[in-house]
């Protein structure tokens, strides 16, 4: 077992005001996630041409991804000071646009936290491959923006939601006995699971509908098909490929150094911050580059390596 303790990085007055949660800062990461979803679609709607539909499906992609960190935050209860917000808004504005479930990503995502880098990771398989050669790489990045990707992630949603499969949001699921089990059984508890994600998602096809851009609905889908699950692959990488396996929090997973073309997509919301992220997963987003900060001039972790870097770094098996 690891001996480090958090206040070999941090005084105890920093672990306090790093622990302090905001509402003002959980609405503004809600409030400007959608407001830059608003915008895509308003810029699709006023130039609809080639150029503006790619621009959604990168951004659009992004934000989705951006959702599903601010359902990371509020499974871990930072995204809002209370833990009735963060269920409440966590769920309906940020996990089932995307069809995430707070609670269960919750039950999941713990365990990534209490075992990470070990066997009994339930996130491990996401990144055991690696490193690969750049063609394996090159091959998953085309079934990501072809869809096959998200093909399979949607099966595996649908079969979870029915309770088919246990939940995960990596691998692993296992097949759930069927213990005599009716299909209205399953057909019960796959609406009740898949019902707000419908609703969710009917709403915001019904604005765009009702504004006279109902069709713009299907760049949202593809977006969902196609780059959200390249963003999700590669932030994934970013944090635990080819680190250290053991229980150390500062070798066992990576924070990436991100521009403004990483932010929009891959890193949104400070996601990229994930090594401070592990040695205090209750410390908010927004306080996320002062920790790092604080580490960087204690010395206590190395500089940043970019998003480039990490490609390279898990592409590094010869072909």
């Amino acid at each position: 077992m690891s001996s480090f303790r958090l206040t070999d990085a941090f005084t105890p007055e920093e672990i306090r005001a790093f622990n302090t949660k905001s509402d003002l800062a959980g609405w503004w990461a809600v409030g400007s996630a959608w407001a830059l979803i608003g915008a895509t679609f308003a810029v699709m709607a006023i130039w609809p041409n080639p150029a503006t539909i790619l621009l959604g499906l990168i951004v659009l992609g992004g934000r989705q991804l951006g959702l599903s960190i601010l359902m990371h935050e509020a499974a871990h209860y930072s995204l809002f000071k209370t833990r009735s917000l963060n269920d409440s808004v966590g769920q309906w504005l940020c996990a089932r646009p995307v069809w995430g479930d707070v609670a269960r990503y919750r039950k999941h995502h713990i365990q990534h936290h209490s075992h990470t880098s070990t066997d009994l990771d339930p996130d491990l398989c996401l990144v055991a491959p690696y490193p690969t050669t750049r063609a394996s790489l090159r091959r998953k990045f085309v079934r990501d923006l072809s869809g096959y990707t998200a093909a399979k992630r949607v099966f595996g949603l649908f079969l979870m939601d029915i309770g088919a499969l246990t939940y995960t949001v990596s691998g692993g699921a296992r097949l759930i006995p069927r213990d005599g089990r009716r299909w209205t059984a399953y057909a019960r508890e796959g609406i009740r699971n898949m019902a707000p994600m419908v609703i969710t998602n009917a709403i915001l096809g019904g604005v765009l509908a009702a504004t006279g851009n109902g069709l713009l609905y299907l760049v949202w889908l593809g977006a969902y098909f196609t780059t959200y699950s390249l963003f999700i692959r590669v932030r994934a990488l970013a944090e635990h490929a080819c680190t250290e396996m053991s229980d150390h929090p500062l070798r066992n997973t990576r924070t990436t150094k991100a521009g403004v073309l990483a932010r929009l997509t891959v890193a949104p919301f400070h996601v990229n911050y994930h090594l401070e992220h592990h040695l205090m997963p209750s410390a908010p987003w927004f306080h996320l580059p002062r920790m790092h900060k604080v580490l960087r001039g204690r010395q206590a972790t190395t500089a940043a390596p970019s998003y480039a870097a990490v490609m390279r770094m898990v592409t590094a098996k010869p072909a």
